[in-house]
């Protein structure tokens, strides 16, 4: 029994009314459909057709809606069984964009044609859903070993009771970075790794693109698990490259296709392995991008980035510590914010000279500060541009200059005390001079008025004060040219306390000058040092100078002396206001002072530690706020 249903298309333009009342006049089964085969509309000859032969107009829209249209000229055929057993036959043949459909049944169908047919439009229906999920999955897969996971999921589900092995290796150097096995692995069986010849030979991947020494092809699938009889295997190439491999095994008594497994599995790993390959670029990026992140914000350098409107993107942690300004406070504010108004006009062509690709080097300027203060830092900038060379932002390096400008203060006001120093050398030269002489005429006058009978009384009360003071003052610049002339670091026997006292002695204008007194409590029995004089002198005038400097007047400096073992020790205390504990810790670095500008460069207590330590000693320090503070020096007894 034969019979027959096509599309047709009338020829001329027809209106729509009448082209209806012609599509629906035709004795002959009709369907209207667009050049994909979709049908839009079918006539009542064909509805009656379908119900004649029990076929669902759904049926045919289904069937031609899968098919391939053919080419102009050209036609095929499209067998359909269905349920009935029935076999519908369609024969599609185009005319430009017009095809025809001619539809025969045939009755004489054997019942397992039927079976088979949908147990393998069910089978592949299943198939590729399976592969439509996993697509998903492995999209939405967070790293390699997400993705691992729900490749393994999807093996499960295609071919369940099979035991199989997913292993993931480097690209580069063949190493396995990743392997998921179900079932009982055979002991070394995930290395080397171990390729199908023949499945191989459907990639595009080449002998020399593999890693030598790690990976293999063989004319056989080696079984990697315990209990197995056969096996297929699927490389994972993508990019000519090779990410890994999926081994399949089959155990005995179990019933499958392994050609059409083989098929499945090698349409599976094509998938897969370009999800690994964009997984592995990703891991990749993410890793140096967090890797230059990090060197951004670890780097022991100031580091500012600014994008094309000025604003901060990047601000690391040295800069923060610096300024006391979080990444929060900064990001995204503009970088004028962040300089001293002062700097304003001088940052503006730096900006736009970094904006125009041009690099500057050693820009110094003025940050604020947390506190409302300002760093002073020198900066060298670069411009970062795009593939096109159009710039997107600058990034500037820098150093901190603050304590370097600070030394260069210090070190000039030094360099001023040291001419000062020079300067008095020659005043005590000169003064030497006539005191010499009044102390040598008021001693001649002093002797003379001594043997003159009736002689006044108080005038030689007058001569003697005048020769002791003279004296006095020759003394203190013989001890004062003693001092400043350079040591010869050759030790020499010294008594602790006469060189405690000369050091009081160099420090009365000092002492007289903060209105404070000088007690002094020293051993008798302290014996004698090997010390350089003049350098111990230098420490105990230091000493004494800053316990003067931090003590309002009426104030009480305390120098004790005493022998404590193997050690004489000289402590120096004071009734001032005391050390912080932040800056207790701080105290003997160079060029820290808590002083105000022009009464110290912050070198004496560092100076002094070293003296004492040369000699073998310690210098030590304790305070309590708003009690004072005590200097302890520790010196080793001179021995015979």
């Amino acid at each position: 029994m034969k019979s027959e249903v096509r599309a047709v298309r009338p020829s001329g333009n027809l209106a729509p009314d009448a082209f209806q009342a012609f599509f629906d006049a035709l004795d002959e089964p009709a369907a209207v459909c667009d050049v994909s085969l979709r049908i839009a509309a079918v006539n009542p000859a064909m509805r009656r057709f379908c119900a004649e032969h029990d076929i669902s107009v759904d049926v045919v829209a289904e069937a031609l809606a899968n098919a391939v249209a053919p080419e102009d000229g050209q036609s095929h055929e499209i067998d359909l069984v269905l349920q009935s057993g029935t076999s519908l036959v369609l024969t599609l043949s185009r005319r430009s964009d017009t095809v025809a459909v001619r539809a025969r049944v045939d009755t004489e169908v054997i019942s397992g044609r039927l079976v088979v047919a949908e147990r393998a439009l069910l089978e592949q229906a299943r198939t590729e859903g399976v592969l439509l999920d996993l697509g998903r999955s492995v999209a939405e897969a967070g790293g390699e070993e997400e993705l691992v996971a729900a490749v393994a999921r999807g093996v499960k589900e295609l071919f369940p009771g099979r035991a199989f092995c997913i292993r993931i290796v480097d690209a580069r150097t063949g190493g396995l970075t990743s392997l998921y096995a179900e079932g009982r692995l055979k002991e070394g069986a995930h290395e080397p790794l171990v390729l199908f010849q023949r499945s191989v030979e459907k990639t595009n991947l080449t002998q020399t693109a593999l890693p030598q020494g790690r990976v293999t092809i063989s004319e056989e699938v080696p079984l990697l698990f315990h209990g197995s009889t056969r096996a297929v295997s699927a490389p994972l190439v993508a990019s000519s490259q090779l990410f890994g491999a999926i081994n399949m095994e089959y155990p005995e008594g179990l019933d499958a296709d392994p050609a059409h497994d083989e098929r499945v599995l090698l349409q599976l790993a094509s998938q897969v392995a370009v999800a690994v390959k964009n997984a592995k670029l990703i891991d990749e990026l993410t890793f140096v991008r967090k890797y230059l992140e990090e060197l951004l914000e670890k780097a022991n350098a100031l580091i500012l980035v600014v994008n094309r409107d000025k604003q901060v993107v990047v601000f690391n942690q040295a800069l923060s510590a610096l300024t006391g300004l979080t990444k929060e406070q900064v990001l995204g504010r503009d970088l004028s914010s962040l300089v001293a108004d002062s700097e304003q006009l001088r940052l503006v062509p730096v900006l736009a000279a970094a904006m125009r690709g041009e690099s500057v080097n050693n820009f110094e300027t003025r940050l604020l500060t947390r506190d409302g203060g300002e760093v002073r830092v020198s900066f060298a900038t670069s411009s970062m541009q795009t593939q096109p060379g159009e710039v997107e932002g600058v990034i500037a390096i820098g150093q901190d200059v603050t304590v370097v400008k600070e030394l260069e203060k210090r070190i000039i006001h030094a360099e001023k005390l040291a001419s000062i120093g020079q300067l008095a050398a020659s005043v005590v030269h000169e003064i030497n001079n006539p005191m010499t002489a009044v102390a040598t005429y008021a001693d001649a006058l002093l002797q003379r008025s001594r043997m003159t009978p009736g002689a006044n009384p108080a005038d030689q009360e007058k001569l003697k004060k005048i020769l002791e003071s003279s004296h006095r003052i020759l003394r203190f610049t013989r001890d004062l040219v003693s001092y400043a002339r350079p040591a010869q670091d050759r030790p020499e026997r010294v008594s602790l306390n006469a060189v405690v006292d000369m050091a009081v002695g160099f420090c009365e204008h000092v002492v007289s000058q903060a209105r404070v007194s000088v007690q002094r409590e020293y051993a008798s029995d302290v014996p004698p040092l090997a010390a350089v004089r003049a350098n111990l002198v230098q420490v105990f005038v230091n000493l004494i100078t800053n316990a003067c400097h931090a003590m309002p007047p009426g104030g009480q400096v305390y120098l004790t002396t005493l022998q404590e073992g193997t050690e004489a020790v000289v402590r120096v205390r004071d009734t001032g206001t005391g050390i912080e504990q932040r800056n207790l810790s701080r105290i003997f670095e160079p060029f820290f002072t808590t002083k105000p500008e022009g009464r110290g460069t912050g070198l004496g207590l560092s100076i002094c530690q070293g003296i004492v330590e040369n000699h073998g000693g310690r210098l030590t320090v304790e305070s309590t706020l708003g009690q004072g503070t005590t200097f302890t020096v520790r010196l080793p007894l001179a021995t015979d």
